[in-house]
């Protein structure tokens, strides 16, 4: 069973350990530290804590730590948008676990935030989660080409929106 939990400062090794993971930090930006220690993730979680709503949770499946999802609030003109990112540990891909964990997010931020777009960039060789976010809805707003540069190569950035219903 999937379930949501806050950031908790006693699982900040188990996370460093479950994000300090190449194919975890090579679909998101560069300023995530990589690699990304135990340091990085106390300095991480101390900065969601107390956060009211909460805007980024723990992933748990069967009540083992899974992964983290959360929205960033946009700010000025976009103030009515987020950004929504996600990762999985690699132990629990391919059990559907993001698919439920967007859909759960997706319903809370629309319920929680002022929000009536959710965006969410994907590089182009991410198509496990381009899946993800089209089962829940989303839909593909836009191709930046070239507007990415990770790890030395110039990749394209899919724009992936969900509109509050």
């Amino acid at each position: 069973m999937m379930e949501f939990k806050p950031h908790n400062i006693e699982f900040a090794k188990e996370f460093a350990t479950m994000k300090n993971v190449p194919e975890i930090l090579n679909n998101g930006y560069d300023k995530t530290p990589n690699p990304y220690t135990e340091k990085d993730a106390l300095k991480f979680i101390n900065q969601e804590i107390g956060k009211h709503p909460e805007e980024r949770f723990l992933i748990y499946w069967n009540d083992e730590i899974a992964g983290e999802i959360g929205i960033t609030l946009k700010k000025d003109v976009f103030r009515l948008n987020a950004e929504i990112g996600y990762f999985i540990s690699k132990t629990y891909w391919g059990k559907g676990l993001a698919t439920q964990a967007v859909k759960k997010m997706t319903a809370y931020t629309f319920k929680h935030f002022d929000v009536i777009r959710l965006v969410a960039g994907v590089f182009d060789f991410n198509k496990s989660s381009m899946k993800v976010l089209e089962k829940n809805g989303y839909y593909l707003e836009s191709i930046r080409k070239n507007a990415v540069i990770k790890n030395g190569k110039i990749i394209d950035d899919y724009i992936w929106v969900k509109l509050k219903e």
